[in-house]
Formats: structure tokens, C-alpha cells, sequence
């Protein structure tokens, strides 16, 4: 072992959860996800990735046609069991009947336990809205229903769908992420549906209910496609809305009912109803 290591510090002004995805593209080692940073650490120079960066914000600031910054920090640290410090700092959750735990821990009696492993940095349920996402699904998804988990990431949301009772498909853009997912469905002992790669257009079924926990901007892109994969009377639950982008959500959707929205410092959850006296398409 090394005397030091290498360590980058990354600090998106907004979507963290994007820079992630561009980073694990880059970098194959564990990415800590900290509470405004991403954290890697090597013991080569990450001068290149830090540069990539730098870079990656400037194109999508270019694409999403809004100013997003992003700061770096590069230093040279001493080494140690880092990965045991970072278990140190990894709680389990609570939230309603779910109870997310990484590997290393224990589940809880009583509570549909998830074993999810944050340091593989798709969702762990720490993030806000993960946690505002299960929260809805523990109100309104029931046994016997159909779900659809559009973005699934790590697929925790399509395995608490599932441990209600529910028959869970689940997408994702990142073949990455449905790898992770379907090896999550197999740890925690459940069966999916149908899981693929690509968005909620590769379906052409319908749903009770629909969850997309992705990016505002994104939501607006692919809404006339998440009304028409809800069924009537269907609930669709939306995350990953900052607060500055929930008027644009809520103007891209006004056509479906609006159940309730649950905040969490400053991102929001919207639960909407597809009525059938109005299609919400």
C-alpha cells in the first residue's frame, strides 16, 4: 500500500445524480456519494477526470440551456482503510414499511427490508428523492397491481413495488443500471417482470402505477408517454423535481389530478391521478 492516494471532490450546483452517471463511465472504482460531493479516490492522478468534468458541465449546461457549475477539488491524501471509514458513515434507512440496510448490516423484524449497498451509487434510498418516491409507492401501491419503474437505477423502487405485492417492469437508459437492478432483485430474493434497456417507450402495456424518479427537464420530455403507459384511475408518481423546477413539472402535467406533493429539504415528490373523465394525455 501507497503512503497516499489521490482524491477528487466533485460539486455539481445541480444534477448530481447525472454527473454520477458520467463519472461512472470514467472511473471503475467505488464513487462515495457524499452530501453535496462525489468522491473518488485512486492511486493515480485524477487530474484527467477532474478536466472531463469541467467539461461535461459546459455541455450540459449547452443542452438543458441553463447555467450548471461544478467545483473540483483534486488533493493528495494519506492513506487508509477508506472503505471501511465510508461503511462507518452508512446507516441504514427507515421509511414507512421499507427498511434499506447496505450488506454489511442487518435487517429489521417486521419491515420489508431491502439490502442495497450505497457504495454501488445508483439508489440507495439516502437521496431525498428516493425516499419521497417510497414513501408514495408504501401509500399507494397495492398487491396484485401493475408498476413500472421508469429510471430505475440500483431497481429499489421496483423491489419495494414487488415486496407490496405488486408485479414490477422496470427501464433504464444505462445498461449499467439494468445490470445493477436485476443482480438487486436476485440479493433480496424477489422476481421482476420485465426489465430493459431503454425508456418508457420500449412498453406498450399499461399500468396501475407508473414511478419516474429522473430529472425535471426529463420528466417534460417523456410526459405524454408516462400518462399514456398510466392506466385510468392510475397513479404517477414523479421525483428527482427541484423546487425551482416543480412550476414546470406541475405545467407539464396539469392534466392529471394532483394527489399530494411530499418535499424534502429542496426536492419534491408529486403524486398525480389519471382520471378517467380526463386521460391525462
Amino acid at each position: 500500500m501507497r503512503e497516499t492516494y489521490h482524491e477528487l471532490r466533485v460539486m455539481p450546483s445541480a444534477y448530481p445524480e447525472l454527473f454520477l452517471d458520467f463519472l461512472q463511465t470514467l472511473f471503475p472504482d467505488t464513487i462515495e456519494i457524499g452530501e453535496k460531493s462525489l468522491i473518488l479516490r485512486s492511486e493515480e492522478p485524477l487530474d484527467e477526470i477532474a478536466w472531463g468534468v469541467g467539461e461535461f458541465a459546459a455541455a450540459l449546461s449547452e443542452k438543458l440551456n441553463e447555467e450548471i457549475g461544478v467545483q473540483t477539488r483534486l488533493s493528495e491524501e494519506k492513506n487508509e482503510d477508506w472503505i471501511a471509514k465510508y461503511r462507518e458513515s452508512i446507516r441504514p434507512v427507515e421509511i414507512g414499511a421499507f427498511y434499506l440496510y447496505p450488506s454489511w448490516e442487518t435487517p429489521r423484524e417486521g419491515k420489508c427490508n431491502i439490502m442495497i449497498d450505497p457504495a454501488l451509487a445508483f439508489g440507495s434510498g439516502h437521496h431525498e428523492t428516493t425516499a419521497g418516491c417510497l414513501e408514495a409507492i408504501g401509500k399507494y401501491v397495492t398487491a396484485g397491481s401493475r408498476f413500472l419503474d421508469v429510471g430505475c437505477g440500483s431497481g429499489v423502487l421496483a423491489i419495494a413495488a414487488t415486496m407490496l405485492g405488486a408485479k414490477a417492469d422496470a427501464c433504464d437508459t444505462d445498461p449499467l443500471a439494468v445490470e445493477n437492478a436485476l443482480k438487486n432483485f436476485e440479493l433480496n430474493g424477489q422476481r421482476p417482470g420485465t426489465v430493459w434497456e431503454g425508456s418508457v417507450g420500449g412498453t406498450q402495456e399499461r399500468y396501475d402505477t407508473v414511478v419516474a424518479n429522473i430529472v425535471a427537464d426529463i420528466l417534460r420530455m417523456i410526459a405524454a408517454d408516462l400518462k399514456e403507459r398510466t392506466k385510468e384511475g392510475g397513479i404517477l408518481i414523479l421525483s428527482g423535481i427541484l423546487d425551482t423546477k416543480e412550476r414546470s413539472v406541475e405545467e407539464a402535467f396539469s392534466d392529471m389530478e394532483l394527489l399530494e406533493t411530499i418535499a424534502k429539504n429542496e426536492w419534491r415528490t408529486k403524486i398525480y391521478k389519471k382520471n378517467k373523465e380526463n386521460n391525462g394525455g
